[in-house]
């Protein structure tokens, strides 16, 4: 496994941001390594959730780990249904210093195939289902701070 770059939004690769990706046509050996090195990234920087375009790879699939131990892997995930409203404080790692607030769904469904290829389908609540909402927006060219009510510049140890 290897640590990938995150683009960070007002460097030169930023446009790879707001991009829609493409769908992952096989799941494959090299689809597994991008996705594991994915979960590295994410860990090292210390992420709920990390999706492909963030790594400059242009591809339908994220990683999450809402909170240690329950690690996720979506390839070509779609969110099947949605219900009810909540505010969901987020940060991301493609927007480092700042935090805001979105109004996600408290409860999603979604499915799509898993690091393995195999078909997977989660209801998430809350966090969870911010978090999943979060790392699809970013498959199609979407960061928080588009549907932010409010973005602030973080103190350097809120960020902790």
């Amino acid at each position: 496994m290897a640590l990938r770059t995150i683009i960070q939004r007002g460097e030169e690769r930023e446009d790879w941001l707001r991009k829609r990706s493409r769908p992952v046509d096989k799941v494959d050996d090299r689809i597994k390594t991008i996705m594991d090195d994915m979960v590295e990234t994410m860990r090292e920087a210390k992420g709920a959730g990390l999706a492909a375009p963030q790594v400059g790879i242009l591809r339908r699939m994220f990683v999450a780990e809402p909170e240690p131990g329950k690690l996720y892997y979506f390839i070509n995930p779609e969110i099947i249904s949605s219900e009810g409203a909540r505010d969901s404080e987020e940060g991301c790692l493609s927007v480092p210093g700042y935090g805001g607030v979105v109004e996600r769904p408290e409860r999603i469904t979604i499915k799509g195939l898993d690091r393995e290829g195999k078909e997977q389908e989660y209801t998430f609540e809350g966090f969870y289902a911010s978090v999943m909402c979060h790392e699809y927006d970013h498959l199609d060219g979407i960061l928080y701070t588009d549907k932010a009510k409010a973005v602030q510049e973080l103190d350097s140890d809120e960020e902790e």
